[in-house]
């Protein structure tokens, strides 16, 4: 390995003496071979599997084109159930192999120790998941981007969506998982809510453990509160209990819930989950997407989905999708750059800080020097279908990442404050269908 480095910098340095760019060109590999981190074990593994099932069909699918810059894709997956620090060791181990790019990862917890590690061994990292804004915001990572949006946008639209369906309500409580994501987005909400109404009144305020399977401690305590509206940013199989468990004992007679990540669980839970309830899909994902939903690719790939796993794509299926295309887009573009050469990872990494890409929603574009890309929001409320067992979503709102997401180098907090004010209500451009 140290040989193979000092060849490799002798190379740069007769490049930089000659000015030849084929100097520069790594040797074109017979395989690009990726690593992928993802639940495949544990309550998130709900999530985390349909991510990996996902992986498999458009990897297939991108091989059968060409691959990358005619470079056929290959990934190894580990998984984040193990924990944070078994996820490292796995990380480390496959980077010792020879991987330079990985997708990783769907923990907020575990986006925030992976990226000074990639950093640190000069890894392509895409963040293909994770919400936590603090990852990247305020940040200029160098082998770090995001290929989806962070929480910011996610909440503040979110806020949006809530003041245009239920603007009066008085009260609110929250249900949110017990780690970086919970917390987070339950301060980005709250500090953009009271923008819009400041007199709000927070009844409480719970965070159940991560991955817990019991819910009636929480469930009593809002039953006796009959807040307007329940807040929870939870997600995979600690959603899925929670509302299982709320329905059983009535809860959503009395108050109206905002699921920020629900769009994943519309499925799973059935009748479990009755009408009204207000949705979020983490982006403009939906197997129904009322844009794309006739677009032959997507439809291609909803049918590939459905006959391999029997269920229809959620969110983090799509997030793969966009994290696979923002790869290519960024292998092609340094690739032209590069004079049609196979690029280096430096400049595979720079590349990536400046494209525009899509999957099966709107297209998101990527030219932040923190890495960050903007990707529109979809929301919509619950209700029955006579075609499905489960329910779908009506009164379908799109919002624009530009409405809602801080410019580089803002904290989400002072942009909350200095910026963002509820005459965002009145944009043209949130389009409902």
């Amino acid at each position: 390995m140290q040989l193979k480095n000092k060849l490799a910098g002798l190379a740069a340095a007769v490049a930089l003496a000659t000015g030849s760019p084929a100097a520069l060109a790594a040797e074109k590999p017979s395989e690009l071979h990726i690593g992928i981190s993802t639940y495949l074990s544990g309550s998130a593994s709900v999530f985390g599997v349909p991510g990996k099932e996902a992986a498999d069909i458009l990897i297939a699918d991108l091989n059968a084109k060409g691959g990358i810059g005619g470079v056929p894709v290959r990934a190894s997956i580990i998984d984040e159930g193990a924990g944070g620090e078994r996820l490292l060791s796995d990380y480390r181990r496959l980077v010792d192999g020879g991987i330079s790019v990985m997708l990783s990862a769907i923990s907020s917890g575990h986006c925030g120790i992976v990226a000074p590690v990639a950093e640190d061994l000069k890894v392509l990292n895409i963040m293909w998941d994770c919400g936590t804004q603090n990852a990247l915001e305020e940040k200029e990572l160098k082998y770090v981007v995001r290929t989806q949006a962070n929480a910011t946008t996610e909440m503040v639209a979110q806020v949006l969506y809530l003041m245009k369906m239920k603007p009066d309500f008085k009260t609110l409580a929250i249900v949110n998982q017990d780690y970086a994501w919970g917390r987070d987005s339950r301060d980005i909400f709250l500090a953009a809510l009271k923008k819009f109404k400041p007199d709000v009144k927070v009844v409480a305020e719970m965070f159940p453990k991560f991955g817990a399977s019991d819910f009636s401690t929480e469930i009593s305590r809002l039953q006796a509160l009959r807040p307007d509206v329940i807040l929870s940013t939870s997600w995979g199989g600690d959603l899925d209990n929670f509302v299982r468990q709320a329905s059983q004992r009535g809860l959503f007679k009395n108050s109206t819930f905002v699921l920020s990540l629900g769009e994943s669980s519309l499925e799973r839970l059935g009748d479990a989950l009755p009408e009204g309830v207000i949705i979020g899909a983490r982006g403009d994902h939906y197997w129904m997407h009322p844009e794309t939903k006739d677009d032959p690719e997507h439809k291609e790939f909803v049918k590939k989905f459905h006959d391999k796993t029997g269920a229809y794509p959620i969110y983090p299926t799509y997030h793969m999708a966009q994290a696979l295309a923002g790869l290519k887009a960024g292998y092609e573009k340094a690739i032209e750059e590069n004079g049609g050469n196979w690029p280096t990872v430096e400049q595979v990494a720079a590349a990536m800080h400046d494209i525009k890409f899509k999957g099966f929603g709107r297209e998101i574009t990527l030219n932040r020097a923190d890495g960050q890309s903007l990707e529109a929001q979809l929301f919509g409320i619950t209700t029955s279908s006579p075609d499905h067992s489960f329910k779908v979503l009506k009164d379908i709102m799109i919002v624009p990442a530009e409405l809602v997401t801080p410019p580089v180098g803002m904290n989400t907090f002072k942009w909350i404050e200095a910026e963002l004010t509820p005459d965002v209500l009145n944009s043209d451009q949130l389009k409902s269908y």
